[in-house]
């Protein structure tokens, strides 16, 4: 299964330093029967850009809650076995909660298949969205105009031997 684990530049060091993304458990996203209902599609390229897209905004809330890391979302794509991911079944109808899942184990970086970044030109509005997030999750409607500023930016791909140049 792929599964997409959102980061922080910091958090993608300390993967790269570790070996390993972890420890567990790890909150990441993925193709999941609620967001196939919620996305109403059965193309599967379509499904994991929205599993992909809902790591981004895992990471940009991870962004807000670590004002010192670099303006830019991160993303970790990895193929676990079906059996290493539970979904979180307890949070119900949360339309924010369709596609996560959590990882119940470390994941060896080796097994990342690729590494999804914001480029540099997606700092200002990142770093805008990250500050704006409390305020949208309360109903801000300009808030959530700035949140979604963030998506405009499309995440760039890398391979796993890239990441050093990323940090």
């Amino acid at each position: 299964m792929r599964v997409y684990v959102p980061l922080t530049l910091h958090g993608l060091a300390e993967a790269h330093k570790a070996g390993e993304l972890g420890p567990a458990p790890l909150d990441a996203y993925a193709v999941t029967p609620a967001l196939r209902e919620w996305y109403v599609s059965d193309d599967i390229e379509e499904l994991e850009y929205a599993a992909l897209s809902r790591a981004a905004l895992g990471s940009l809330r991870q962004l807000a809650g670590d004002p010192q890391a670099p303006r830019r979302r991160v993303v970790v794509a990895v193929d676990v076995p079906d059996a290493a991911v539970s979904a979180e079944a307890d949070r119900g109808l949360d339309q924010s909660a369709f596609g996560a899942v959590r990882l119940d184990g470390p994941v060896p970086l080796k097994k990342a298949a690729a590494v999804h970044v914001d480029s540099d030109d997606a700092e200002e509005d990142v770093a805008a969205a990250a500050a704006a997030l409390g305020a949208a999750d309360t109903g801000d409607d300009d808030a959530q105009f700035t949140v979604d500023g963030a998506e405009d930016h499309e995440l760039m791909w890398f391979g796993v031997q890239e990441i050093p140049n990323l940090l």
